[in-house]
């Protein structure tokens, strides 16, 4: 999140646990030494977070990319109208993410919430919810599990039940929660289930326990529009796929689609990556700018079929595409499983147009025969019948993505 990165405390779960559980009040450690982190996963709840929500990796638009703590109640709205005149509410994407600074600088004293800023929210945090609901949409908000956030609003560290309370009766449907300024343990008790974001950096581990905790969960610091951040952060979740399924999502961070100066090629990459790993996808941009070429990237819908399938909730996986194919980091061909077939992925992660091949006989799952080849960023079939192998020419940096279906 925002601003220099802190010494963090492990326990990022309090307003977790306020939410989705039954009190939860183990004491957790404050460092990320091997043994402490093997404390942590042993001392996360076993009950798991609610069902109610979060089967699926969540889709949608957050404010922090495009505005950092520049917001407002109007560009948000704007946002969520957007969903609905850009045809990305059609295309699935729900959440409209309000991210840090939107609060006052201190707690109400009578009440000790925290108040939303009334210049920038002029009708309150729950006035937003009411319109982005009527427009058939999800509202988010951001919370910090120490004494104040990144940016250096308030926390909810020790105020996690009125928070939890507050954020219940504004109608939010999904918490980011972050993990600046957290000291050491606290105590917590139960509310509404919440779509929860553990924002916790990739730290102590949190593949191996996030999902007693929360829907899904940050797998390392911020993004960045460039193509190393895409690259390491690919490297990073493909060591860590068996996290991910059902209610059960390791987070790559926002998109940085329409930000920096990614190439189209990237910007497919960065979009399909997140696709087939099943990562939340949460836009991050001002949506007004995005080109046309953009939007068809972003509305892709065979990649989020993919990406938001009911019957197969795991990701995609590295397989070796041929007998004598490189190995390169990250890999470069992945193949899984939706409700439509096999699929495969290849990313190109050299700096020139290459020929890259895979043998139909590698790909887990299929055996010999006779294949057609499904682009799925055209939507067309590859003319011709296909047995043996398949070559593609990928320009640098890009991604193709392919269904691949046994013919009779």
């Amino acid at each position: 999140m925002p601003g220099s990165r802190p010494s963090v405390s492990t326990r990022a779960v309090g307003l977790a646990a306020m939410i989705f559980m039954p009190i939860l009040a183990p004491a957790l450690a404050t460092s990320f030494t091997g043994a402490i982190v093997r404390g942590i996963a042993a001392s996360a709840p076993t009950a798991g977070p609610s069902k109610a929500t979060g089967r699926l990796p969540a889709l949608g638009w957050n404010t922090w990319n495009a505005y950092h703590c520049n917001i407002s109640e109007s560009q948000i709205v704007a946002a969520a109208n957007q969903f609905v005149s850009l045809g990305l509410k059609d295309a699935g994407y729900e959440y409209v993410n309000i991210d840090d600074c939107w609060a006052v600088e201190t707690r109400n004293a009578t009440t000790g919430q925290i108040d939303p800023d009334p210049t920038k929210f002029p009708n309150g945090i729950s006035g937003v919810a009411d319109q982005i609901h009527a427009l058939g949409l999800k509202i988010g908000i951001y919370s910090d599990a120490g004494t104040n956030t990144c940016a250096e609003y308030p926390g909810s560290l020790g105020h996690e039940e009125v928070d939890a309370a507050t954020f219940a009766g504004w109608g939010i449907d999904y918490l980011k929660y972050d993990n600046c300024n957290v000291p050491s343990n606290w105590t917590d008790a139960p509310a509404r289930p919440i779509q929860f974001d553990l924002c916790i950096w990739g730290q102590a581990e949190v593949w191996t326990w996030g999902a007693r905790v929360g829907h899904s969960w940050r797998m390392a610091f911020d993004s960045s529009p460039t193509w190393s951040y895409i690259i390491s952060i690919i490297t990073t979740n493909v060591n860590h796929l068996n996290s991910i399924g059902f209610y059960s999502h390791n987070d790559m961070d926002m998109m940085e689609i329409g930000n920096g100066n990614l190439t189209t090629e990237e910007q497919r990459t960065h979009f399909a990556a997140w696709v087939f790993l099943k990562s939340p996808i949460l836009l991050g941009t001002d949506m007004s700018n995005l080109s046309t070429d953009q939007l068809a990237i972003i509305k892709n819908a065979e990649l989020l079929a993919f990406h938001q399938d009911g019957i197969f909730g795991g990701p995609a996986a590295p397989f070796n595409a041929t007998a004598n194919a490189p190995v390169t980091s990250p890999p470069e061909y992945y193949s899984g499983l939706s409700s439509n077939g096999m699929h495969v992925f290849i990313i190109n992660t050299g700096n020139s147009t290459a020929t890259k091949t895979f043998s139909f006989a590698n790909i887990p799952g299929l055996s010999g025969g006779n294949y057609t080849v499904h682009d799925m960023w055209t939507g067309q079939d590859v003319p011709g019948t296909f047995s043996g192998q398949y070559s593609v020419s990928v320009a640098a940096h890009d991604t193709a993505a392919y269904l691949i279906t046994q013919k009779p």
